[in-house]
């Protein structure tokens, strides 16, 4: 992109859909554990209206659609009357403070709704106490407890799909602008996707039209439920981080991507304030996510914008229960010069 003499391109307005964004910096959906029983909490309206700019676009962090749809209770959730007045204030906070935007995640995880009655009758003859719905049948090992996946029938499949639209209806009833579906990082839509994992050979399985078909029917159902103007972008993670403290650099590895998707193209991967800035004005994206960077520093736009010094995040804080220590106590820069 083209531009003016000294402009910071990352810092540059941009127009996704009717959303009129006065700079390219988004913050990246974070879990913070910070819920109580999958329901929002007060702390989480200081957080994000923190974290809010003139213009500026916010993903809120990941909301499970069904009633056991994540591992967490400290995670939210989307699929009730409580959880969605829990999210509506938070967002009104985001909407009062300097027109900006707010998206959610509806966030599938690996296991779908207890009422399935069904499927959990069948589950629980194999007399297993942790079980996960995917797309084939395959065990997970992970720290030291023992997961079994069951497969799920075309039956359960719909009714999965109608978990996330109605997840996607109550998002717009909290009063988010939009949903961002997720697909990725192993969750179910990705399981389906991976030929590796989905070995079905019915309709949802074998070729990449029948892998992709699970994904594109929950973009169908979200669409026709709440429109297709709430589902602006793609959000993609580039594969450019060696472990959390190290980089590797793929910068062409999503060009092939941002080719082929006409809408507004979003990349995370470990940026920072150059080679974000770099990557908008080279062209490879068009907004850029910011997790850790943004977690610590609630007015990282203004940070980049003066080239300032950043807050150093701390791990050890990402997940704790505390509604303050490391969530909303990292400084602005005002306080800290």
């Amino acid at each position: 992109m083209a531009n003016k003499e000294g402009e910071i391109s990352l810092l540059t307005p941009y127009k996704m859909g009717k959303f009129e964004l006065s700079h390219r910096v988004v913050l990246a959906p974070l879990t913070r554990q910070r819920c109580l029983g999958y329901v929002p909490q007060a702390p989480m309206i200081l957080y994000y209206s923190q974290r809010t700019s003139k213009g500026g676009f916010l993903i809120a962090e990941a909301a499970g659609v069904s009633d056991i749809s994540q591992t967490s209770p400290e995670m939210p959730g989307i699929w009730t009357k409580e959880q969605v007045e829990g999210w509506k204030p938070i967002v009104d906070a985001v909407h009062a403070k300097e027109e900006s935007f707010s998206w959610v995640v509806c966030f599938p995880a690996n296991v779908v709704s207890q009422t399935l009655k069904a499927v959990l009758a069948r589950l629980r003859q194999h007399s297993l106490d942790r079980v996960g719905l995917g797309p084939s049948v395959w065990e997970v090992v992970r720290s030291l407890s023992h997961h079994s996946k069951k497969k799920l029938t075309t039956q359960e499949i719909t009714l999965v799909v109608d978990d996330f639209r109605v997840a996607a209806r109550n998002a717009i009833e909290a009063g988010f602008d939009g949903v961002e579906i997720h697909g990725a990082h192993g969750y179910l839509i990705d399981q389906f996707l991976k030929d590796e994992i989905n070995d079905r050979t019915d309709e949802y399985g074998g070729s990449l039209e029948n892998r992709c078909r699970f994904a594109l029917e929950v973009v169908d159902a979200v669409v026709k439920e709440i429109g297709g103007d709430k589902i602006l972008y793609c959000h993609i993670v580039e594969p450019r981080m060696k472990s959390v403290f190290e980089k590797v650099d793929c910068l062409d590895s999503l060009v092939p991507m941002r080719k082929a998707f006409k809408g507004t193209f979003i990349s995370a991967g470990g940026y920072g304030r150059e080679d974000g800035n770099k990557a908008v004005a080279e062209n490879r994206t068009d907004l850029v996510t910011y997790g850790r960077l943004f977690l610590a520093n609630p007015d990282l736009p203004k940070r980049f914008e003066l080239n300032a010094p950043l807050n150093k995040y701390d791990m050890s804080t990402f997940y704790i229960r505390d509604p303050v220590v490391g969530y909303t106590d990292y400084p602005f820069l005002e306080t800290t010069i």
